[in-house]
């Protein structure tokens, strides 16, 4: 059997009972990083017998079939990253898949997840949310992707690297709007645990003039009409009708056509046009 192990985040107290039992009968341990897991094997006074390998990113590919093979032989093979759910922008998602490829008995011992612990702790709408993961490392690439997210209604989530924190949050004030609200959370479940919460461009500035040091996620409010300033019609067709209007269309016209698409009255989107237009 294949298990998938959650392992603390910080605090070694979140470690659950079931995971030092599995850790203690393994007959493979595959670790993200091996020494990580030694240590915290060793902080929870753990007898490891087994031998522990390295399973990451670089060696993922090749390392799963191995360990496949080796729960087709009877062998049970537990796997954690270096910390929180494995597979989760952890390695361990190649695993399951072959896995559940080949038939191998999968399970899981849910534990700690940065991404929950985030959503949970930032005060922002939980009943739908997405994880983006990490940004790319250059702007142009991060303001395409924060663009095509913009009215996304979701909660959306994201880790960043505490050295990019201020030019992120600056690209995601450009492209959601300064007023967005969010939630940057630092060292979770640990001694100097963080959360900053405000507007986008507020927690830019706030980054921008301190020296962030830890691991970050950053929680970001989904798209709202009622918030979005413009009397109730959707920024997207504002801005369609502006797109209509560049290809030549009147105003009223293309008012009218983006108004029946998006189930709106025309008087209202157009009323909503002419005031930024004005502004």
């Amino acid at each position: 059997m294949i298990i998938l192990a959650g392992t603390p985040l910080g605090n070694d107290g979140d470690a659950s009972p079931r995971l030092r039992n599995a850790l203690e009968a393994a007959d493979i341990i595959a670790a993200e990083d091996t020494r990580r897991l030694l240590n915290l094997a060793g902080r929870l006074g753990l007898e490891i017998h087994a031998p522990v390998i390295a399973y990451h990113d670089h060696n993922e590919i090749q390392k799963a079939p191995e360990l496949i093979a080796a729960a087709q032989a009877g062998k049970t093979i537990v796997m954690v990253s270096d910390a929180g759910m494995p597979s989760v922008s952890d390695p361990g998602y190649r695993l399951a898949a072959l896995a559940a490829e080949e038939g191998v008995g999968l399970t899981v011992i849910p534990g700690p997840s940065a991404v929950l612990t985030a959503l949970a702790i930032s005060g922002l709408a939980s009943d739908r949310f997405a994880f983006e993961g990490f940004p790319s490392r250059k702007s142009g690439e991060r303001r395409q992707l924060f663009g095509k997210l913009k009215y996304d209604e979701r909660t959306l989530i994201f880790f960043e690297s505490p050295r990019r924190l201020a030019e992120t949050l600056a690209d995601m004030a450009a492209e959601f709007g300064p007023n967005r609200r969010a939630a940057v959370a630092r060292e979770l479940t640990k001694t100097f645990e963080e959360v900053q919460r405000g507007m986008i461009a507020d927690l830019a500035a706030w980054a921008h003039d301190c020296d962030v040091k830890g691991e970050i996620s950053i929680v970001v409010e989904g798209y709202s009409r009622s918030a979005s300033g413009d009397g109730g019609v959707e920024q997207q067709a504002i801005d369609d009708v502006h797109e209509l209007v560049e290809l030549g269309v009147r105003l009223k016209d293309a008012a009218g056509y983006v108004a029946q698409r998006h189930g709106l009255r025309k008087n209202k989107v157009y009323q909503a046009v002419v005031a930024l237009t004005v502004d």
